[in-house]
Formats: structure tokens, C-alpha cells, sequence
């Protein structure tokens, strides 16, 4: 036997060996003994994942209080595969104007050019929603807390709504990432999330996942996902599963420490309103209660009248919070949001004093991101 076979026929078994975490499992090629498994097994290649998918599937169900799962490369990829298993040309979908700025994109840009019609509508409207549903309505996306403002949806009044007139209901709980809120358990059909953030925790990878309790909803949105193409490389799922070991650790840090920031910023004279769900004096304070177990470190603060220059000076002098999009690890960033505000008429952010900044309180000292907000803050009026 030549050295170019010897080579590549280097497989040996692998044995009974059990560790912590499961492999990771590199391989585009799965080889099957028999030509029955080669064509009825459904998961003989490396696209549909293998050991450490499975392993973070199941990881994502407990989470969500769901029977299935699939992954996705990214959040915005789960959204896009959602909407597609269960909308076709012809169809009409209701989109909370509050839910994350590409999604809605998705929506308006790429569905039109299916056919599929989007309708944007205030988050706030509970069960109004009855009212915008047309003949061809076949769906309501939601989000709540609403991306960059943070409103809390009366999501079981929106549900009820929804079976009522046999319309699916999907919602993004990347915010509420399973472990602070449970949708499925309020009437939600299918549920994604973004791993790309706290389930990943690091600011490293990339992910996503769709998850219901509906074998006949499952079956679409694994079909679709097979028509598309869509996968979850080995690396990535395996650093998303590393990461959901210690997420309830990574939360309770993250919370203590965005409650302790959000009350100081409340405080401060440069600050208008403070959007944090958990807060006594947020709108829906009340609703967020009834329907989340907790907060994380995300949330956003709406200034007083500020200057551009002014503005500038404040972002520039940031030592601590880094100004970049996404959200989740253990860095905190800090950015200004009003480049990307776009609501229907009616939405009470039209009515903000200044500028809009969403803030991500990661797992540094919350005293010493204080003292860099402070000194932001100073810069501002030199």
C-alpha cells in the first residue's frame, strides 16, 4: 500500500471513552455500513450536525421548555428560517415595529420580494392586534422587551389572539434567552434566539436556534432548513454549549450589575428616562414582572437635549464600554441608537428629550463602569 492510501486510511476506533463535553466533530462525510442508513437515517452528513449539535439542541429545549430545535448560523438566519417554514407568496404577517432592526428589514425588504406582505404595528396594542388581521394573515412576529426600547409586550393577550383566529405566533427571546423568559409556556408556537449573545457569552462566536412544541410546525421548519441549506458549524455550537454551562452564573452577575448602573444613571442630571424593564419606573414595569424571572444587562437611557459635539465627546471618552453592535459577552459596550430608530407614527420614542444609548453592562466591577460613565459624563461639558 502506497503512502498517499496509508495515509488517508488512518481511522482507528475510538472506544468507549465518556467525557465532560462531547466531541467535536469535524466531518462533512458521515460513513454508513449499509445502503438502508445511507438513505433513511436523515442525519448522514456533517450539514444536519452531529454529536455536539445534538447536544446543544437538547441543552436549548430545557432552556426554552421545548420539544424541538434547529440550529441556525446566527440569529438573524433563525428568524429569516422561521418566518420562511411557515409563510408562502400570498401571505400576510403582523411584525412588531419594536422587534430588531434587521428582522424587520427581513420583513419589509426580502418577504416583499416573496410575495409576502408585512405589516408593521405598535407594540404596545395587546390584543388591538386583533384588528390589522386580513384575510391572508397567516402570523404575528414579536419581541419583547422591544429591541433598543425596550417595551414589554402583553404577550399571552397577543397569543390568545392569535389561536384564536389559528394564526402562528414566533417570537425572538434572545433578550429573554430561555433562561428569564419562557414564551412557549405563554402560548407562543416558535421561539428563536440569537446564541451569537448570551448563550455564547464571549463575544467569539456565532448562532442561532428555532424551537417549538409542535411536531407538525418542527417537520415545516426542518424541511425548510434542509431546502436552505442551513447549519450550525461543530466550533460554533460547541462554544454556544460551553457557554450555556455558565449562563445562570454570567446572568446573575450581568443583572446585579445593570440594575446597579441603571439606578445611578436614573440619578444623573444628564440622563432624561431610563428604559430598564425591571425598574419601578418603566411603563410596563408590571407586565415585565407577570412574565419574566429576571433581567440581564441589557437595557438603554435616553439623555436630555445633547449636542452632536457633545454627544461625540461622551462616546470618545469611554475607557471601559466599548461602542460596537451586538451584545451578550463579557466586555460591556455602549452605543448611540438614534442612526437606527425608524417607528410608525404613534410609537411614545418619537417623543425622547435626546439621544437614545443602549447600554450592555458585561462582567467587569459595576463601580468601575461607573467611574468611566462618570468621567464620559465630565467630558461632555469641557
Amino acid at each position: 500500500m502506497k503512502d498517499e492510501t496509508k495515509i488517508i486510511h488512518t481511522r482507528s476506533g475510538r472506544g468507549p471513552v465518556e467525557t465532560v463535553n462531547p466531541p467535536v466533530e469535524r466531518g462533512s462525510t458521515v460513513l454508513l455500513p449499509t445502503r438502508e442508513i445511507l438513505y433513511g437515517d436523515g442525519k448522514v452528513y456533517g450539514r444536519m450536525g452531529l454529536t455536539v449539535q445534538r447536544e446543544l439542541e437538547a441543552a436549548l429545549c430545557i432552556l426554552e421548555n421545548a420539544k424541538h430545535c434547529r440550529l441556525t448560523a446566527n440569529g438573524l438566519q433563525s428568524i429569516a428560517l422561521a418566518l420562511g417554514a411557515v409563510l408562502k407568496s400570498g401571505d400576510h404577517v403582523l411584525v412588531s415595529d419594536s422587534i430588531y432592526g434587521p428582522s424587520r428589514r427581513y420583513c419589509t425588504r426580502r418577504l416583499s420580494a416573496m410575495g409576502i406582505m408585512a405589516t408593521r404595528f405598535n407594540p404596545l396594542i395587546g390584543d388591538g392586534v386583533e384588528a390589522l388581521i386580513e384575510d391572508n394573515t397567516k402570523a404575528i412576529l414579536l419581541e419583547s422587551p422591544g429591541s433598543l426600547t425596550f417595551d414589554i409586550m402583553d404577550t399571552p393577550a397577543i397569543t390568545k389572539v392569535a389561536q384564536a383566529n389559528k394564526l402562528i405566533s414566533l417570537f425572538d427571546n434572545t433578550w429573554g434567552v430561555g433562561a428569564l423568559h419562557k414564551p412557549l409556556d405563554l402560548g407562543v408556537d416558535i421561539v428563536m434566539q440569537a446564541l451569537t449573545k448570551y448563550p455564547v457569552g464571549h463575544a467569539d462566536a456565532m448562532g442561532g436556534a428555532v424551537l417549538t412544541n409542535s411536531a407538525r410546525l418542527a417537520n415545516q421548519i426542518a424541511m425548510c432548513s434542509e431546502d436552505w441549506g442551513i447549519s450550525l458549524g461543530p466550533d460554533d455550537a460547541y462554544l454556544a454549549l460551553r457557554g450555556l454551562r455558565s449562563l445562570g452564573t454570567r446572568l446573575k452577575q450581568h443583572e446585579a450589575g445593570g440594575y446597579q448602573i441603571a439606578k445611578w444613571l436614573e440619578a444623573r442630571s444628564e440622563v432624561d428616562a431610563v428604559l430598564h424593564p425591571g425598574l419601578a419606573s418603566h411603563p410596563e414595569h408590571a407586565l415585565w414582572k407577570r412574565d419574566f424571572q429576571g433581567a440581564n444587562g441589557l437595557f438603554a437611557f435616553i439623555m436630555k437635549a445633547t449636542p452632536e459635539p457633545a454627544l461625540d465627546k461622551f462616546l470618545e471618552a469611554m475607557q471601559l464600554f466599548g461602542m460596537g453592535f451586538s451584545w451578550g459577552g463579557f466586555e460591556s459596550l455602549l452605543i448611540p441608537c438614534d442612526d437606527q430608530l425608524d417607528r410608525i407614527e404613534g410609537d411614545r420614542i418619537h417623543e425622547r428629550a435626546g439621544p437614545l444609548i443602549r447600554v450592555h453592562v458585561g462582567l467587569e466591577d459595576p463601580n468601575d463602569l461607573i467611574d468611566d460613565l462618570e468621567q464620559a459624563f465630565a467630558a461632555m461639558k469641557v
